[in-house]
């Protein structure tokens, strides 16, 4: 896996900017309404920080976080 400044050098060569096979149609995610939460100042700093780390939005980490806390415990 590549860091993000990796991918950014990749991808900043115009050769590595070509598509590769056919094109493909993505199905859009179907979001509810917002759902306001609130956290901490110092949880939130740090779900700030493992979502960077992971290259996510906030919210896509948060909601990734959800589902792994459900899957787990179904």
């Amino acid at each position: 896996m590549m860091t993000p400044e990796e991918e950014y050098a990749f991808y900043a060569e115009p050769k590595n900017q070509e598509p590769q096979g056919p094109a493909r149609k993505r199905r859009p995610t179907r979001l509810s309404a917002p759902v306001p939460v609130r956290f901490p100042p110092e949880l939130l700093d740090q779900i700030r920080r493992a979502a960077d780390a992971d290259d996510r939005s906030l919210s896509s980490w948060i909601r990734l976080a959800v589902e792994h806390e459900l899957r787990r415990s179904a």
